[in-house]
Formats: C-alpha cells, sequence, structure tokens
C-alpha cells in the first residue's frame, strides 16, 4: 500500500524536484515510513480474528481504486470528491469502468488480499491481544513521530505551499475523507429545515399581462471557454449565435467543482461561503418559489437534484426507455407541455419555473454525450480512459458534447418562441461546474476549490429574452451587452431568477440580482431594483472579480 499504492503521490513529489539527490531519497524514505506506521497504527486497532484479514482487504481496494484513479484522471481524494462518488448513480459509476481499473484493483488488490488470506495468524490468547495491539499502536507512533520530525522542514514547507499533496496520500486521504462522509449526518444537530422566504409574494402585474414562464436549464459540466459564444475559436454554439435575444456573461463562475458542491449552493441564498459553513438545512430558491404561489416543476435527465428538489413536484426522465439506455437532453421538451398543463392550474396561472437539469457534457465518455450527426470535430476519443486518447481527441469529443448542448438549447428556445402555454417566456441557462480536459495532466472535475483550475469554475450562463415578453420591456439589453464581462458567480443565482419572476421577499437582495442594474420600468421589481449597484462580485463570496477571459487556443478540427 505505502510503496506501489502512492505511485501518484510518488509521480508529483518528483515533479516538483523533491526526490532527486540524497537529501530527496530521504525525504522519499521518511515519508514512505510515516505513511507505513500510520497504516500501522490502524490496523493494530483491527489485529483482531474477526477483523484484521477483511480490514486489510478493505484497505487493499480502496488503494488500488484510489491510486487508479488519481494517475489516470488527476483526481484528489478529499471530502468533496468522495461526496460526489457516494451520490454517484448507476450510469455514472459504470462510464468509469475500465480496464484500466480492473487492472489496478487486480495487481494492488486481489493478488495480494488472495497472498494475505492464504497465511495463517497466530493471533494469541485474548489477554495477550489487549496488550500486544495497544503496544503496536504506540510503537507504529514512535516510529510515525521520528519520521516526521526527521523531514519536519522539508515537509512543513511543501505542504504549505502543495496543499493538494495532502489528499494523495494513499489510502490514508481516502478513508479520512469517507470518514467524513459517513460523519456528516452528525455533524449537524437534528434540527428542523429552516424556512425561508415564507413573505415571498408576486409583485402586481400591468393589465393584461400575462403570466411569466422562466426555463431554467441546469447545465452539466460545461466550460465557460469552450463556448463559441464566449470568444471560442471552434463553432461549438451556432444555435445559439443565431438566436436573436440571447445573451452570455463571459465571466460566470460556479459555487464548487462538482455536482454534489454547486447544485444546493447555487439553489441557496447563502452564497458559497455562507453555505459551506451553515450548521442547519435550509430551503432554498425553488421553495421561496412555491411560497411566492408560483407553480415550479423540476425534471431531471441526470443523477438526481441533491435535495433541491425535495419539496416541489418533480420528476426524472426514464433511462430505460430511451434508446440505448440513455436519453438525450432533448427528450425533456417531448413531454414538457403536458408536464406543465399537469401542475396545479392556480399556480400556472401566476407563473411557472421549469428546472432541466441537462445530461450536458458528463464525463468521462463525452463520445457518448453527442449524436453522429452533430459530431463536428474529428477524431474523437470514444473511450472512458481519457489518458489512453490524445489531448486533441479528448477536446474533440468535448467539443461535440457542447454542440450536443447548443442544440438543445437552441430546441428549448424554439419551443418557448412557439409559446404553447401562452406566457411570456425567459430561458436561463448556468452549468454546475466546469471540466479539465488534460491540462496539467488533469481530467474530469472535484478538485478542492481553493486549489482547483479555472477550468472546474468557469461556467457559461446565458439568458435568452423573447422578442416582446414582458422580460424583454423592462431589461435593457445594451446595459446586458455593456455588463456581460462583469464578474457575476453562483452566489447571484437565486436573487437572479427571484427578480426575474418579480418576486418579492426579504430574501431577495438586488445587489446579487445579476439584471437588476439593467432593469427599468418593472412595475414589480423597479423601486429595489432602481438601487442596485452593477454587478459585481458577491459580498462574502469567495470567488475573486476577473477580467474576462481570451478566446481558447484553436484546436484541429475535423
Amino acid at each position: 500500500m505505502t510503496v506501489a499504492g502512492n505511485a501518484a503521490l510518488w509521480q508529483r513529489l518528483n515533479a516538483l524536484g523533491l526526490l532527486q539527490g540524497p537529501r530527496g531519497w530521504a525525504f522519499a524514505l521518511c515519508a514512505a515510513v510515516a505513511i507505513a506506521a500510520t497504516l500501522a497504527i490502524i490496523l493494530s486497532l483491527l489485529a483482531w480474528r474477526a477483523t484484521l484479514k477483511p480490514a486489510v482487504t478493505l484497505l487493499l481496494l480502496a488503494t488500488a481504486v484510489a491510486s487508479h484513479f488519481m494517475l489516470s484522471y488527476g483526481v484528489l481524494m478529499d471530502y468533496g470528491m468522495l461526496l460526489n462518488a457516494f451520490q454517484t448513480d448507476r450510469s455514472e459509476a459504470a462510464a468509469l469502468l475500465n480496464l484500466g481499473l480492473f487492472g489496478s484493483v487486480l495487481l494492488l488488490a486481489a493478488w495480494p488480499a488472495a497472498w494475505l488470506w492464504r497465511q495463517p495468524v497466530a493471533y494469541g490468547r485474548l489477554r495477550r491481544q489487549l496488550w500486544r495491539n495497544p503496544a503496536l499502536a504506540a510503537g507504529a507512533l514512535a516510529v510515525l513521530a521520528l519520521a516526521v520530525l526527521a523531514m519536519f522542514q522539508p515537509l512543513a514547507s511543501t505542504m504549505r505551499n502543495h496543499k493538494d499533496l495532502r489528499y494523495m496520500i494513499n489510502p490514508l486521504a481516502g478513508v479520512v475523507s469517507a470518514v467524513r462522509v459517513a460523519a456528516r449526518p452528525l455533524q449537524r444537530p437534528s434540527l428542523p429545515m429552516e424556512p425561508l422566504g415564507l413573505d415571498a409574494r408576486l409583485q402586481p402585474a400591468p393589465a393584461g399581462a400575462r403570466p411569466r414562464l422562466l426555463l431554467l436549464v441546469l447545465g452539466e459540466t460545461a466550460r465557460s471557454d469552450h463556448f463559441s459564444l464566449n470568444g471560442y475559436a471552434r463553432p461549438t454554439t451556432p444555435q445559439l449565435q443565431q438566436q436573436a435575444g440571447v445573451l452570455s456573461f463571459v465571466n460566470a463562475w460556479s459555487c464548487g467543482t462538482s455536482t454534489a458542491e454547486s447544485v444546493p449552493c447555487m439553489f441557496s441564498d447563502l452564497g458559497r461561503s455562507r453555505y459551506k459553513a451553515r450548521n442547519r438545512d435550509r430551503e432554498g430558491l425553488l421553495d421561496v418559489l412555491q411560497h411566492a404561489g408560483l407553480a415550479v416543476l423540476w425534471l431531471d435527465n441526470q443523477s438526481g437534484c441533491k435535495g433541491v428538489c425535495d419539496r416541489v413536484p418533480h420528476a426524472a426522465m426514464d433511462q430505460a426507455a430511451c434508446p440505448g439506455g440513455a436519453c438525450p437532453d432533448e427528450a425533456m421538451l417531448d413531454t414538457l407541455q403536458a408536464r406543465i398543463a399537469a401542475l396545479d392550474p392556480a399556480r400556472r396561472a401566476r407563473g411557472v419555473v421549469v428546472v432541466l437539469h441537462q445530461m450536458g457534457s458528463h464525463g468521462p465518455a463525452y463520445y457518448q454525450r453527442s449524436a453522429p450527426g452533430q459530431k463536428r470535430f474529428l477524431p474523437e476519443c470514444t473511450r472512458n480512459a481519457l489518458q489512453d486518447c490524445s489531448r486533441e481527441e479528448v477536446v474533440n469529443a468535448y467539443d461535440n458534447s457542447i454542440v450536443a448542448t447548443d442544440r438543445f438549447l437552441g430546441q428549448a428556445i424554439d419551443w418557448l418562441r412557439r409559446n404553447p402555454t401562452g406566457t411570456d417566456n425567459t430561458l436561463l441557462y448556468v452549468s454546475d461546474h466546469g471540466e479539465s480536459l488534460g491540462e496539467n495532466n488533469l481530467y474530469l472535475h472535484g478538485m478542492p476549490y481553493a486549489i482547483a483550475p479555472d477550468a472546474q469554475k468557469h461556467v457559461p450562463w446565458i439568458t435568452w429574452l423573447a422578442p416582446g415578453s414582458a422580460q424583454a420591456a423592462v431589461l435593457s439589453q445594451p446595459c446586458l451587452r455593456a455588463q456581460a464581462a462583469a464578474p457575476v458567480s453562483h452566489d447571484h443565482y437565486f436573487h437572479s431568477v427571484l427578480g426575474l419572476m418579480a418576486v418579492s421577499t426579504e430574501a431577495y437582495k438586488p445587489a446579487l440580482d445579476a439584471y437588476a442594474a439593467c432593469r427599468s420600468g418593472d412595475p414589480a421589481l423597479n423601486a429595489s431594483a432602481a438601487q442596485a449597484p452593477p454587478r459585481s462580485a458577491a459580498p462574502g463570496s469567495t470567488t475573486p472579480p476577473r477580467s474576462a477571459p481570451k478566446p481558447a487556443d484553436k484546436t484541429s478540427e475535423g
């Protein structure tokens, strides 16, 4: 476990120049001794007849799996990654299975475990074990202390400057993170959910005004810098660029680097920093919209809403009924009108908010996210072991998935243009997080936010306003275009949606409404929006203001 299972750690230390020369070799030896001693401490507490071999087997399996994903995708075994893994459904997990994973499990877990179970162990009498096991733990603790003292100066400097290393110590990082995830329900008192926005109400609308329909498309794993609408050199979003009324904020940033982190956070009123520090569960955006009397629906083509939609009408696509066992995102539009018609008619008469949770660009099998006729960029990676493909093939497959998202958004806008519900329509598309595509040997997402690359945090934020709708009448499009490069984040999402639906509540903060500074003449929100300053980074947010991104370098097109 210490030597072979930590290949990713040794590679990283070598890349940092910390394993060169006699001092580097001494540092590596002390680090290996410290890891082995820590494992010995854990196993000494489990060195009983009924637990020792099962515990070693589980640690071997954890070592093999973590080693594979760290070496293959550059991921880290932190709390966020383990939380995301525990919330992954069967189809997502299946996409990560490949020969490399089976090979790692065979070499690092199956064969050592088979050898282990064949070995006789002299456990001795219980009385003897009662003092021998603690003695082994104490001895291992002493060895650990000596190893740390021997390398303390380079260790302290390295850990301070390269925080990712602490999540690469295998299998210890994964074990600690798994324990934190398992203990999560115990870390907060068992309190009832905190209500939010009970005072929410719709502001009076002008006579003859139609109810509003807001289509919230929740994107998956989409990078802002791979949308040609935002300056990317490849034509990945031709349909959006042809649609009148499409506006894009090119400087938008996520709340987290995984769905499990970002989705609950972006639908919360707390903002990223306060959301992470909360000590009890709290209602969110969809609850407030429902309190205001609006009809709300969540339609899922992904792995669930992470608790966001639990208290509102929600449904999931029947994947088994779709060709190949996976529904394209467009399938959500096929039954949308009927699903809206089935909502409470009294609420529908006030307005409707529908969330469409995309499959989007979910990896690593990006090639499965686009139909054959949508594949503009070839050759593409047709494996889920991305490290086995060239970076050009990976980018091609990912960009084809963005083309598929562009097609879906175009179809959603066309559906709203046809206006089968007789409403004033708006579409808001925001992705939950971005994705690494091999830059610095990193793939996928889920890195700790503080050290995650911008590729995992820079997301698209796209709005479409129906020509002649109430929204288009009160939102100045020249003003919005002028603010396209101003910073915006998931911290703004909650308040921006309330503003688009003219919901009045103490929970609404005009300063965090991305559209407030460009709203004029809206009898619903004009008074509060007039107080809103130009859009800026959210107060208390850990997402810093940034300048508009430059167009990405062009990758060869097939």
